[in-house]
């Protein structure tokens, strides 16, 4: 395992290890046209670490090769999928394992809920999606409260006062995720600070120490990050605990702990829920007002939009299913942003794509971020499509279902679920109160990882809506 620690480039290129690791499979690439081994020990790692990320990696290679492409990892062959024709054809729309979960637990080496069978991951799916449904209807009066709080400082800035969106929004996503999932201790400022100061130095360090091994090299690093997931660790077994026989049944975790599950899984549990739910969501939340600052029509439309469907009265849980423009916008930030540029799935048994034979037990990756931004497919491939008329607004619909309905059924997990009901909240309520308005000369940049996020900061400015 030492080996993919050292060169692995992205989170994803570590479950690629993992999953090798654990799952042997045929060195035979079957014939798939693609790249042959840079280096006989670490095959194609060089050439990922040359292009600076997993994604923009597939994406050359899908340019070469076409569709259906391969590489090596090390000693073993990986099989990309990059258009929607092929991956409605690999897509298995009855899988209920969350890749974005099997990764985080894969990184964090836990181990609960990895190796059930397929009744357990039903039973699990089953468990989640009723907690956040229950999650999100017991506490939406207070999201909208920690929102409305959000929006009110906002206002009061003046009109040229640059607003930072990703530590205003982060800062958000701190609050409702640890609120909502764990309980009200984390109405506590100082439970957040503790709680997101163990967050940051767990999300960098896997992405930074895995990088390089650089971790592995620096004892004082390693400690670091080793004492924030223990101390995280220690709180969640400690909220579970407080939370245990307590007649209120509104978090996240309460569902959890009714269920069959240990003490350790719903640790577990709580802590892929918790760091996946902020980062998500934070970043869902960002790149949506960025785009948003980049139109006016497409914020006229959404204000149009809360005055037909809920009028003065304020965005309620129950109507958000009718703010379809709202829905659109998401995803078109979600397809723009390529949000998660990358999914993974082990074939389980031997299958076939296109002409193309893919062994059992291959790791076959979805290269959502190349689908998401194809030429053939999208208008405006690389650019926020603010939907301008009839015939374009139809092209749109029209993709949606052939490549959103494919392509998120790998990312509508319990915590992309949570994510956009926070984010339509955030929408909402900004755009009813609020103008936003770029600021000139900025140039934003992506780093695609796990989760695409700003390189830097993001800002904006922001005017009072008459």
């Amino acid at each position: 395992m030492l080996d993919f620690a050292i060169f692995a480039v992205t989170f994803v290129i570590i479950l690629v290890g993992a999953v090798l690791y654990l799952y042997p499979s045929s060195r035979s690439a079957s014939g798939i046209p693609g790249l042959n081994p840079t280096e006989e020990k670490d095959g194609n790692i060089q050439d990922i670490v040359n292009q600076g990320s997993l994604h923009e990696f597939l994406a050359c290679l899908h340019g070469q090769f076409g569709p259906v492409a391969s590489f090596w990892f090390g000693g073993r062959p990986v099989v990309s999928l990059g258009s929607v024709d092929q991956l409605r054809q690999h897509i298995n729309p009855n899988r209920t394992t969350d890749s974005f979960e099997t990764m985080l637990k894969s990184l964090l080496g836990y181990r609960s809920g990895m190796g059930g069978g397929a009744t357990e991951a039903v039973m699990r799916k089953k468990l989640y999606e009723s907690a956040v449904n229950n999650t999100l209807k017991e506490n939406f009066p207070l999201l909208l409260k920690l929102v409305e709080e959000l929006v009110g400082k906002w206002k009061s800035f003046p009109k040229d006062q640059h607003t930072p969106l990703c530590a205003h929004l982060l800062g958000l996503a701190m609050k409702a995720v640890t609120q909502l999932a764990l309980g009200d201790r984390f109405q506590n400022d100082a439970e957040v600070i503790g709680f997101r100061k163990n967050h940051e130095a767990i999300w960098s360090e896997i992405g930074k120490g895995y990088l390089d091994g650089s971790m592995e090299k620096s004892s004082i690093r390693k400690e670091h990050y080793e004492s924030a997931l223990a101390e995280m660790e220690t709180v969640l077994m400690s909220v579970a605990k407080d939370r245990k026989g307590q007649r209120s049944q509104t978090a996240f975790v309460d569902a959890l702990l009714q269920s069959n599950l240990t003490d350790r899984q719903v640790m577990e549990d709580s802590m892929v829920f918790t760091l996946a739910g902020c980062v998500i969501t934070a970043n869902l939340c960002i790149w949506a007002v960025h785009f948003l600052s980049t139109s006016e029509e497409v914020q006229e439309k959404l204000h149009q939009e809360l005055e037909d469907v809920l009028g003065s009265e304020p965005v309620s849980l129950d109507k958000i299913p009718q703010l379809r423009y709202f829905q659109q916008v998401l995803n078109e930030t979600v397809r723009t942003a390529k949000l998660t540029p990358i999914a993974a799935q082990l074939q389980e048994n031997e299958g076939k794509v296109d002409q193309h034979i893919i062994p059992k037990e291959t790791l076959v990756i979805y290269a959502l971020g190349v689908v998401l931004q194809d030429a053939d497919t999208w208008i405006l491939p690389y650019f926020f499509d603010n939907i301008k008329g009839k015939e374009r607004e139809c092209h749109y619909q029209a993709k949606k279902k052939d490549v959103l309905l494919l392509t998120f059924y790998t990312t509508i997990s319990p915590h992309f679920r949570f994510a956009y009901t926070v984010a339509t909240v955030v929408l909402s309520t900004v755009v009813r109160q609020l103008k936003l308005h770029q600021v000139k000369g900025q140039v934003v940049e992506a780093r695609s990882e796990l989760v695409s996020t700003p390189k830097d900061d993001t800002w904006i400015t922001v005017s009072k809506r008459s």
